[in-house]
């Protein structure tokens, strides 16, 4: 296992020559237009204080719902605007999930990196569209997929002309409504010379419950999250909210914010002694 020598080219992110792994944090989707500014602002203090190198993620539209009736957000234009509006009073770099490619085009024009979601990872005309846009491409393994299997959508992407890529560790279908991560996913994924991200919190859903709303197991973050950085994963990717029970998309495995600092400070006393096994 190599160690953590490159991160993906994001604009304006913070200094990565401590060795420590990079953060990929922030709600799962646009609720309004006050709150993303004071998590953003939350995480970007924590971040500075652990010398975090940090990228604040929030979805501007939930395409994926089980029900009709689920919250998929404020409005595409009004969701985008805030988290261009947070990427320039930061000075940050903003993370988003697409789902077409007339969403990549659009999406570009806001945000620094553009997300494939798990379901969509082996979407070839999306994949595509997200590489020739020239922002950064963060792909989440699909659920049903080896992480061996993985090479083939970071070969699309280059093939387009995707020069900055990432992959995410999200879990594998454990039966109907369970999830495991396999840790060997880390170094596999490493093979294709790109920067490995953990993703400590969908890890933890429980899909496919008949309420047609996912459960998860918030109490198992911070297990997920030291046996990630351990392994010497590259990045977190971690959602958090003020009050998850009241959060409108995945409260049920997010991260109350309150507690977010005191979990990455333990995760990044575990990725110091880590490397210095390595």
């Amino acid at each position: 296992m190599t160690n953590l020598v490159r991160y993906p080219k994001l604009p304006r992110l913070r200094n990565t020559e401590s060795g420590t792994f990079f953060l990929i944090a922030g709600p799962c989707v646009i609720e309004d237009e006050k709150s993303p500014f004071e998590i953003a602002e939350r995480l970007l203090a924590i971040s500075e204080r652990l010398k975090i190198p940090f990228a604040f993620k929030a979805s501007y539209r939930k395409a994926n719902r089980s029900r009709v009736d689920s919250f998929t957000g404020i409005g595409d234009w009004e969701g985008l605007e805030i988290l261009g509006k947070i990427r320039e009073k930061f000075n940050i770099p903003v993370v988003t999930d697409i789902h077409n490619e007339t969403e990549a085009v659009t999406a570009a024009q806001f945000v620094d990196v553009l997300q494939i979601p798990a379901f969509l990872c082996r979407q070839t005309s999306l994949l595509a569209a997200a590489a020739e846009t020239g922002r950064v491409v963060n792909v989440k393994k699909g659920q049903f997929l080896s992480p061996e299997a993985m090479v083939h959508a970071v070969n699309k992407i280059r093939y387009y002309g995707g020069n900055e890529i990432m992959l995410t560790e999200r879990g594998t279908t454990f039966g109907y409504q369970d999830l495991v991560v396999d840790f060997r996913s880390v170094p596999i994924m490493k093979r294709n010379d790109v920067p490995v991200v953990v993703d400590i919190t969908h890890s933890l859903q429980k899909p496919n419950q008949p309420s047609g709303i996912s459960g998860g197991d918030p109490e198992m973050i911070e297990t997920i999250g030291r046996a990630a950085v351990a392994n010497c994963c590259d990045g977190i990717f971690l959602e958090t909210h003020p009050d998850p029970r009241n959060a409108k998309s995945d409260g049920a495995n997010m991260l109350p914010l309150d507690l977010a600092e005191d979990l990455l400070r333990r995760l990044v006393q575990i990725n110091k002694i880590a490397r210095e096994c390595n």
